[in-house]
């Protein structure tokens, strides 16, 4: 199985690192603030809002096919959060397995996020930290800030959440560096090394979403279900549409879990 971490890690976590919204605690209620949805709302990019305060989660993605092959291929995630990003800072670290058939290749992703006063966010984080030999992608640095609308047209009035949120940063790595693959199939050396994504709420009931990960276009949905206090959460998607890096449009997708200790 062609091991694939620079796309593969993103489609591992996405939906599960935006699991535990922003928390209520702390919000200044002399404003009306709208806090952000609780369904995924990046396919491959990061986004500030994190896991914290003793959270685990866990999950698996892959994509169909990979690039340049024939073959699906696989990833799963295991990670956790502590500290309280609403007073402080929270510290995200997420274990991730680049090959769920062979389970010997792992890199490790760290997150430190802060929550501002407005329903918005900023994080600085690293990815593709490998812990064992093999993978495809040198360590990815980056910083990204993420908001949710607080406009009236915006505001869920049954949930009291905001339905529009996005996020725009910018980092190295993966973010920009192409593929050998994509360079010798002429598709350039470099994206832009700036990333963003975008998620609206359809129906109070998922997320519709849109990144740019700096390589390529992406679209898909996410939603999270709860059973009690333990949020399940599904997220789909098409990657590569457009012709700047891949040799095709694929399929991607991804499932977890979190919980609070």
């Amino acid at each position: 199985m062609k091991i694939s971490a620079k796309y593969l890690a993103p489609a591992a976590l996405a939906g599960l690192l935006t699991l535990t919204p922003p928390d209520a605690k702390g919000i200044d209620v002399s404003t009306a603030t709208y806090l952000p949805n609780n369904h995924g709302k990046s396919l491959t990019t990061p986004v500030a809002w994190g896991a914290a305060n003793n959270v685990i989660f866990m999950g698996v993605g892959g994509t169909s096919p990979a690039p340049y092959t024939h073959d699906a291929d696989g990833a799963a995630v295991l990670g956790f959060g502590v500290g309280d990003p609403k007073e402080n800072l929270g510290l995200q670290v997420a274990l991730v397995n680049l090959d769920i058939s062979a389970w010997d290749r792992y890199s490790m992703a760290v997150q430190l996020h802060r929550q501002l006063d407005n329903a918005n966010a900023i994080a600085v984080g690293v990815e593709n930290v490998m812990l064992s030999s093999g993978g495809d992608a040198d360590k990815s640095f980056y910083i990204v800030y993420s908001q949710g609308v607080q406009a009236d047209p915006f505001v869920n009035d049954v949930t009291g959440n905001s339905k529009l949120h996005f996020s725009i940063g910018a980092g190295t790595g993966r973010f920009g560096d192409k593929s050998p693959d994509d360079i010798a199939h002429g598709r350039g050396e470099h994206g832009t090394y700036v990333f963003g994504n975008i998620a609206y709420d359809v129906a109070e009931s998922f997320n519709l979403i849109a990144d740019w990960n700096g390589l390529n276009l992406n679209v898909g949905a996410s939603k999270t279900f709860k059973a009690g206090n333990v949020p399940f959460a599904i997220t789909i998607g098409a990657a590569d549409l457009t012709r700047n890096s891949g040799d095709k449009v694929r399929f991607i997708g991804a499932c977890g879990l979190a919980f609070k200790l």
